[in-house]
C-alpha cells in the first residue's frame, strides 16, 4: 500500500553552481526539493530568480528535473545567484557565494502563506537569512506553519553568512537540526555551552531548544540521530566519489521522508547515509536515477 504523499518545501538560496566542469542548478532547496521527490513526496523549491538568462534558464532546468516553478518569485532589480564551487582531490567542494542577489530579497506574499499552511514539512538553512529580506520572509513562513510540520534547521554555515542570534533564533523555530561533525563544536562554542563530545552535545542543544531530533554528519564516517529518547549511528557507505556537492541535502530528505512516517530512527539514519552516498557516487547535486529507478541504485550502495 502507498504511503501518504507529504508536502515538503526547500526554503532558500535557488543559484547556479559554477563548477569547472560547467554550471549545475544549486542550492540546497532545490537539492533537497528534487531528491524528496525521487523519495515520493512533493518537492517544492521555494526562492527568488532574476529576471535574466541565468533565471530563464534555471526555470528551464527545474521544469526538467519535474519540480514546480509555482513558488519561484522574479526580481528586476537583481541578479540570479550563482556561487564559484572549487572541487579538491577529495572531492570536498569550497565556495565562493555572489552578495545581493535575488534570493536574498525574498518577499512574503499570500501564495507563500498559503504554502506555509499545506506544508507537511520546511527545510530552510542560514545562508539564505543573511539579508534582513528574506530572513523576515523565512520567519513567517515558519510561524505561517501548522503546529504539527516539521521544521528542519539545516545549518549549512557558509563563509561569514551568519549570527550567533541568527541560529540561535533559528533553532528556537525548529522541530528538527541537522549539523555537520565542524559546525557541531563551532556552534557550541558561539552558543557558550559546554562540550563534552558529539552525542553529550547533541543533547544539550536538544534540551535547550525543545528539538525532536537532532542529526550530526560526519563525511565519510556516517551519522549520528539523537531524540530524547534514544540515539542511532551509522558509520556510513563507502563509495567511489564523483563530488558531495548536494549530498548533504540528499541526505537531509531521506530524514524528513523518514520523519515524517515514523519511520524507526536506525532505519532512518541508514536510508539517509544511502541516499546521500548514491548522490556523492553522481556528478552534480541532481542526478537522473537509472533505468532500474532510484530503489535499484541504493540497493547497490553498501
Amino acid at each position: 500500500m502507498l504511503s501518504e504523499k507529504h508536502l515538503v518545501v526547500g526554503l532558500g538560496e535557488l543559484l547556479w553552481d559554477l563548477l569547472p566542469a560547467g554550471k549545475q542548478l544549486g542550492g540546497a532547496p532545490a537539492n533537497f526539493a528534487y531528491i524528496t521527490s525521487l523519495l515520493g513526496d512533493e518537492g517544492i523549491p521555494a526562492s527568488c530568480l532574476g529576471e535574466d538568462s541565468l533565471g530563464a534558464e534555471a526555470i528551464d532546468r527545474l521544469g526538467q528535473l519535474g519540480l514546480s516553478t509555482a513558488f519561484i518569485q522574479k526580481d528586476a532589480q537583481h541578479p540570479t545567484g550563482t556561487v564559484k564551487v572549487q572541487v579538491d582531490h577529495t572531492g570536498q567542494p569550497r565556495f565562493e557565494i555572489s552578495e545581493s542577489v535575488a534570493w536574498d530579497f525574498i518577499a512574503w506574499t499570500p501564495l507563500w502563506q498559503a504554502l506555509a499552511q499545506r506544508a507537511s514539512a520546511v527545510c530552510f538553512g542560514s545562508l539564505a537569512q543573511r539579508s534582513e529580506d528574506s530572513r523576515t520572509t523565512i520567519r513567517k513562513f515558519l510561524h505561517g506553519t501548522r503546529p504539527d510540520a516539521v521544521r528542519v534547521f539545516d545549518v549549512n554555515l557558509r563563509q561569514n553568512f551568519f549570527t550567533t542570534q541568527v541560529l540561535a533564533e533559528s533553532m528556537k523555530l525548529a522541530s528538527v537540526v541537522k549539523l555537520n561533525h565542524e559546525e557541531l563544536p563551532r556552534i557550541m562554542r558561539m552558543f557558550e555551552i559546554e562540550q563534552r563530545g558529539e552525542e553529550d552535545s547533541a543533547r544539550r542543544l536538544l534540551s535547550s531548544y525543545d528539538l525532536k531530533l537532532i542529526c550530526v554528519t560526519r563525511g565519510t564516517r556516517g551519522s549520528l540521530l539523537v531524540t530524547a529518547d534514544e540515539s542511532s549511528e551509522h558509520p556510513g557507505f563507502r563509495v567511489k566519489v564523483a563530488d558531495t556537492v548536494g549530498a548533504g541535502d540528499a541526505f537531509t530528505a531521506a530524514l524528513v521522508h523518514g520523519h515524517l512516517r515514523g519511520t524507526p530512527l536506525t532505519q532512518i539514519n541508514e536510508t539517509a547515509n544511502r541516499v546521500g552516498a548514491w548522490v556523492a557516487s553522481q556528478s552534480g547535486a541532481t542526478p537522473a536515477p537509472p533505468a532500474g529507478g532510484l530503489e535499484q541504485s541504493l540497493d547497490e550502495i553498501g
